[in-house]
């Protein structure tokens, strides 16, 4: 083929891809913000579009045609090269990434399942709250009469000393409250490995243990020191619960109904996609627990104060769960199945 006819056939999409270098390549913020406006190329057809104008430099190099078209393709190959191939973003930086886009993306995925744990926690914790308001001798079949009575110690109205815990400092409050909130987290996903039978138990039982214990200390006059502690951490706290038990549901379901895999193979499918879950579900529990040893336990904050912190953080769990990574450019293949 002539250099005139080859060059004629192939220069729109060799302006196409020049331009998406220019448009798409330099700021992956800006690319994101017009991703629905671009009329380009599109993203996922980079590759290929690549790998073909790799071919066309070779074609004109063997057929020895003039550096003006070699040199222009070499320029283009090269640029997109470096934008395909571009070293990966910092450990740290690909960490934010995933936990202000991935991780919701992933939550949000699995929706049935984390609906379907939120109801299976939620209703047994309600149900008892109300059940010990009309009926207080229900606390005492739930707890022994030691913990009721370090439950109301602890959230004594009189009390001036910090609120929900003994005298440790916040520090050491700080890694008991990490261990405790991981290893709720870590239970409540685990125990989906028992066909999510597990699971389903470990989210009734701490619904019912959470809301019987707000339920007697309401029930006793002790609500207001309660409330004003977990209100800080309640959001990140509770959510990382549910979002641990639908991700060990996930799995349960990965066994029970493998769909076209093998059940091992579905098994370690499901298994992988909990585990990143469980990556969100841990920094959620360390934020938690932050906030619990710092915040939380200080009891000369205003109860306005502390309830207008807990509810801006209520707002903002699940605007980030709700919106977090819609905007991205590029999904892992797991975020979109």
């Amino acid at each position: 083929m002539r250099q005139e006819r080859f060059v004629e056939r192939h220069q729109a999409e060799w302006r196409e891809f020049e331009f998406w270098l220019e448009k798409r390549s330099l700021s992956a913020r800006d690319a994101r913000r017009h991703r629905r406006s671009w009329t380009g190329i599109g993203d996922d057809e980079m590759p290929a579009r690549h790998r073909r104008l790799c071919q066309q430099l070779a074609l004109a190099r063997r057929r020895g045609y003039s550096a003006v078209v070699t040199d222009r393709l070499q320029s283009l190959m090269q640029r997109g090269h470096s934008v395909l191939y571009r070293t990966k973003p910092v450990h740290w930086r690909r960490a934010i990434e995933f936990l202000l886009a991935g991780f919701p993306r992933l939550v949000r995925a699995e929706w049935r399942c984390m609906l379907t744990a939120a109801l299976l926690f939620v209703i047994p914790l309600v149900s008892i709250f109300v059940a010990i308001q009309i009926k207080p001798d229900l606390a005492s079949g739930l707890f022994d009469a030691q913990s009721l009575a370090s439950y109301e110690q602890m959230y004594d109205p009189a009390s001036k000393r910090h609120l929900g815990r003994t005298d440790e400092d916040d520090l050491q409050m700080f890694a008991h409250y990490i261990g405790n909130n991981v290893g709720i987290g870590f239970q409540t996903f685990a125990a989906g490995l028992l066909a999510g039978l597990g699971t389903v138990f470990v989210l009734i039982f701490n619904g019912i243990t959470i809301g019987g214990v707000a339920g007697h200390l309401q029930a006793v006059g002790h609500g207001d020191p309660f409330w004003r502690f977990v209100a800080g951490h309640s959001a990140p706290e509770l959510t990382a619960i549910v979002i641990a038990g639908g991700a060990g549901l996930r799995m349960g379901l990965s066994l029970l109904a493998p769909g076209q895999r093998r059940r091992v193979d579905s098994l370690i499918h499901g298994g992988r996609r909990g585990a990143k879950i469980c990556i969100g579900v841990f920094a959620m529990l360390v934020f938690a627990a932050f906030v619990e040893a710092f915040w939380s336990s200080i009891a000369s904050v205003p109860a306005s104060i502390k309830y207008t912190v807990g509810a801006a953080l209520w707002v903002l769990v699940f605007a980030w769960l709700a919106r977090g990574g819609r905007n991205a450019i590029h999904q892992d293949d797991e975020d979109a199945q």
